[in-house]
């Protein structure tokens, strides 16, 4: 405890388990503080796990003349890409040509996109012919012409957890299906009501809280202070569809629709196309949004424009939706919004009250550089001296050629899995390559004391054993069969309908040993 009262349970309590809560707890926590972090379901339930799954700068906020926060994005792309090479890797983006821009336009923005920041790791941006190109192959003929031009994927509720872990290993306290129901100041410090997982209550009390609750952040103000927010946000739903594979190469396509929103459609989980997303103005409860018809048939429209191979509603295998919690900048369009965050201090030293941080907005690729702005002002405000160190880190499992993040670890990443192939030949190769996807070098964890198949333990459903059950269970937090085939893995994609009710079934009658 490095605080200077001892009658308080923790420095810091971060209230919302998605990506800024997670990235925040973690930084306070490697900074020295100590960090408890609740989260009323599991970690990346809501709009973390429901993104378009993209580490990139924003080609299209270049048009809204957001150069700053394009600038920093891009700058944070660089960074993941180092750190987490395990759950991101690069991706080529295919823009047709259609006239909805002028195709001087595009070059202009793409010369900007390439420069705006350094780029090491990624290619710059071409144009091709796409007679020519793999890529053409899936299109209508009539699209002649195309821009290429590089960002990168991630794993996005993997993101979440692998900062909830790294904030765990530095001994913050990771609270999940724990709710915080009240919140005073009381005495210099806040006094929190936390509804446990089993529906009792527990009393304790924090010198500061960060509020990153996302959709839910000016409700969580509102209760805690009694007053409206200073900034206001704008929830906007975003819905994702996802059919089976529509073209065999590895780039996506970024398509500039004729009412002016982008759409794209992204290589997913092997076998799959994942296709979005819809920008619509949502008022509902965020956590209960859900894609509505109009939304699939939209999103089947856009991709029946400009692949050869029409896409129907029946082709949606899954879909998924989330609430964005947007900063309400008054644009007339939902797509046109800032995606770009705020931070809000309140806090009175002199009338001793205790700092509570507010997070608006923000976009899932520059979560880190909010996290540590976010965690210089939590260190501020309660006299605490400690620089930032993320930057230089890896996530974990991602030091696949050391402690420190490198250039080669993504563009080697390849190789670095045929060699795991070799060092456990006693595993498919298949089993071994998501392994490494979705563990990176944690992967030795899981499989510490195992040289054999029978080591796994049952297979509770194909490609699904028992160890990983108890690795995701002990280390990352999982409960639910949802949790674990949507979330912690993506086998839900892979599974029969009735895998859910299978699994659950398979965990309520294994209840997890105490360590």
């Amino acid at each position: 405890m490095t605080a200077a009262r001892q009658d308080v349970d923790c420095d810091v309590l971060v209230v919302g388990g998605g990506i800024n809560g997670a990235g925040i707890a973690r930084d306070v926590a490697g900074r020295g503080l100590c960090v408890a972090l609740c989260e009323r379901d599991d970690l990346a339930a809501h709009t973390s796990s429901a993104s378009t799954k993209l580490i990139h700068g924003g080609l299209r906020y270049l048009e809204h003349y957001e150069f700053g926060l394009v600038r920093k994005a891009l700058a944070e792309r660089e960074v993941l890409l180092r750190a987490a090479p395990h759950i991101m890797r690069p991706l080529r983006f295919v823009m047709p040509q259609t006239g909805q821009r002028p195709a001087l336009l595009i070059r202009a923005g793409l010369f900007l996109y390439d420069r705006l920041a350094r780029r090491e790791l990624l290619p710059a941006s071409e144009s091709i012919v796409l007679s020519g190109h793999p890529a053409g192959r899936a299109l209508k003929p009539a699209l002649e012409q195309a821009f290429v031009y590089s960002d990168g994927w991630v794993d996005d509720a993997r993101l979440v957890v692998l900062n909830a872990v790294d904030a765990a290993q530095k001994g913050a306290c990771i609270l999940t299906r724990t709710a915080c129901t009240q919140v005073r100041r009381e005495d210099g410090v806040w006094r929190v009501t936390l509804r446990k997982p089993d529906g009792t209550h527990k009393q304790i009390s924090a010198r500061c809280i960060v509020n990153a609750a996302g959709p839910w952040a000016a409700s969580f103000l509102d209760g805690a202070l009694h007053r409206p927010a200073s900034a206001h946000l704008r929830l906007v739903k975003g819905s994702h569809i996802v059919v089976r594979r529509l073209f065999e190469h590895d780039d996506a396509y970024l398509f500039q629709h004729d009412d002016g929103r982008i759409v794209f459609a992204i290589p997913y989980e092997g076998e799959f196309t994942l296709i979005g997303t819809t920008d619509v103005e949502y008022t509902g409860d965020p956590g209960a949004v859900a894609i509505d018809e109009d939304e699939i048939g939209y999103l089947c429209g856009v991709a029946s424009h400009y692949f050869s191979a029409p896409v129907q509603p029946a082709d949606v295998v899954w879909s998924y939706a989330g609430v964005r919690p947007l900063l309400d900048d008054a644009s007339a369009k939902a797509s046109a919004v800032t995606r770009d965050y705020r931070l809000q201090l309140d806090e009175a030293p002199a009338q001793r009250l205790a700092p509570l941080l507010t997070v608006f907005g923000g976009k899932l690729t520059t979560y880190r550089k909010l996290a540590e702005e976010g965690a210089d002002l939590v260190c501020k405000a309660l006299g605490h001296r400690a620089g930032a160190w993320t930057a230089g880190t890896c996530l974990p499992g991602g030091d696949l050629f050391g402690a420190e993040p490198q250039g080669r670890s993504v563009l080697e990443f390849d190789g670095w899995r045929s060699r795991l192939q070799v060092h456990y030949d006693w595993l498919d190769c298949a089993l071994i390559a998501r392994y490494a996807r979705a563990y990176g070098t944690r992967i030795h964890s899981l499989l510490q004391g195992r040289a054999a198949l029978p080591d796994m333990g049952e297979q509770v459903l194909p490609g699904l054993y028992e160890a990983e059950l108890a690795y995701l269970r002990r280390h990352e937090w999982a409960v639910t069969a949802e949790d674990i085939l949507w979330r912690r893995t993506k086998l839900g994609l892979h599974l029969p309908a009735d895998a859910a009710a299978v699994l659950d079934a398979w965990l309520r009658a294994h209840p997890l040993a105490p360590k």
